[in-house]
């Protein structure tokens, strides 16, 4: 059930324009893509798991090692069913307009430019890639994307979280215990789905949301607007 405690003007506006970006038809010289990070606990084994046995599943004991956190960069071209996911140490300015380099120069060169779709996490900015590159290198990559958020307290608005579902589903939610294992199944998976072009059909309109989300379009005094 989707929670939406703060409503208003703004939400619904920036809510209908991604609405209506996710309606226009597949376009690969502007490929939409929505971006979302996922932190993973790394946890160790303390004893080696027992292997399935007939009529029992694997099972692995209770106690585990922490072996720290790493970040999860998850881009997904929805339309076209192809995604790629980058793991790094940390989730800093640095290591997102890496990410958005990587879309720009080996994942999407051929575009025109990128629709990115993502939410307001402060390093997902412009200024994170001033931060990082030198200007003019920056606003080489900048023309070749077009930025838009999602309002705050609505995640669900990216495609982005439907297929880290996915990949919880399929690694995500097994005890993985280094970061050089988690990059191994997480590339499995993602060249698994891109394989057979999983994409994410995106029904939700603007037309769907005036209906059932009415409650959250400010109500306009028609009598007062009259001349």
């Amino acid at each position: 059930m989707w929670c939406i405690p703060t409503v208003g003007a703004a939400f619904v506006a920036s809510m209908e324009a991604i609405l209506e970006l996710y309606e226009k038809k597949y376009d690969p010289a502007h490929p939409q893509v929505c971006l979302d990070e996922k932190s993973k606990q790394l946890l160790g084994q303390t004893r080696p798991p027992e292997g399935v046995q007939p009529g029992q599943a694997a099972r692995e004991d209770y106690e585990y090692q922490r072996n720290g956190t790493v970040n999860l960069f998850v881009m997904v071209e929805p339309k076209a069913g192809y995604r790629h996911v980058v793991v790094t140490e940390r989730r800093t300015d640095q290591d997102y307009a890496q990410a958005i380099k990587w879309l720009v120069d080996q994942g999407y060169p051929e575009a025109e430019y990128i629709d990115v779709v993502q939410d307001n996490l402060n390093t997902h900015k412009a200024a994170s890639l001033y931060e990082t590159f030198e200007p003019q290198e920056a606003r080489r990559i900048l023309r070749k994307v077009r930025f838009h958020f999602t309002p705050k307290h609505a995640s669900w608005l990216n495609m982005a979280e439907i297929e880290i579902g996915a990949f919880e589903t399929e690694c995500l939610k097994r005890r993985i215990g280094d970061k050089a294992e988690l990059i191994k199944q997480v590339t499995a998976v993602e060249a698994s789905r891109n394989a057979r072009r999983a994409t994410i059909k995106w029904q939700f309109t603007n037309e769907m949301a005036r209906g059932k989300l009415h409650r959250l379009y400010p109500v306009i005094d028609t009598q007062s607007n009259v001349v």
